[in-house]
């Protein structure tokens, strides 16, 4: 039977995981991740949930495909339609970070004992704002992917970290400039700051000026971190 691989971003992630995890993968599309844990022996077990029938349709032809018989999938919005009490490991990948942010607090249970292995696509800034007022983040991972860069978090119940308005967008800085992608993530985060800095130059909409002295504060602590970490190397 053929090998399930994985996209680096997925792997990335895969790497994060607990050895024996009892795992709940939010939004599975194929259920390749929890199938590679599962077939590696990485995790005991898993949910595999979606919004989306077609897909969760070919997670379930793919869990028949490999006998994964410890592995449930499940159509819901989240963890709506998860067993709390048979998951220590919650994943949601591929999802904007108001989208990830607003399925934990539809359940808070995920927040309590668990590890959570979260990789936003957009806004992480909204999720690390939520994730500092429940857990404390202990790993922030950057992977390069078809040429796109991915943040990964890993979070666990613990003293939240406080974190600066850049480290809301780029992550804490004791921990995602211990990668050597850190420069690259850095300076696409000031090109779009820069790019929406000069889209509120000129703007005279409610609130435009105090989006503009945040931005502009982000985006000076973000150059004041890169130079701490030119120093170090």
């Amino acid at each position: 039977m053929e090998q399930i691989r994985l996209s680096p971003r997925l792997r990335c992630i895969a790497e994060l995981v607990p050895p024996g995890a009892a795992l709940a993968d939010v939004g599975t599309d194929h259920g390749l991740l929890p199938l590679h844990l599962l077939l590696s022996g990485t995790i005991v077990s898993a949910w595999a949930s979606d919004i989306r029938p077609g897909p969760l349709s070919r997670a379930e032809q793919n869990r028949k495909k490999y006998g994964a018989e410890t592995m449930r999938c499940v159509l819901c919005d989240g963890l709506t339609g998860v067993d709390p009490g048979s998951v220590d490991t919650v994943v949601i990948a591929g999802m904007g970070g108001e989208t990830i942010t607003a399925i934990l607090a539809a359940s808070p249970w995920a927040y309590r004992d668990r590890t959570l292995i979260l990789q936003p696509m957009t806004k992480p800034e909204i999720l690390r704002a939520a994730l500092s007022e429940h857990v404390r983040i202990y790993a922030e991972r950057l992977v390069e992917d078809a040429g796109k860069l991915y943040a990964v978090l890993c979070a666990r119940p613990g003293e939240p970290e406080a974190l600066s308005e850049a480290e809301l967008y780029i992550g804490s800085e004791r921990l995602v400039t211990q990668n050597a992608l850190f420069p690259a993530a850095a300076g696409e985060w000031k090109a779009k700051l820069e790019t929406a800095l000069q889209g509120l130059a000129s703007s005279e909409r409610d609130g435009a000026a105090d989006r503009r002295r945040h931005l502009e504060t982000v985006y000076r602590q973000l150059k004041e971190m890169e130079e701490r970490y030119a120093h170090r190397i």
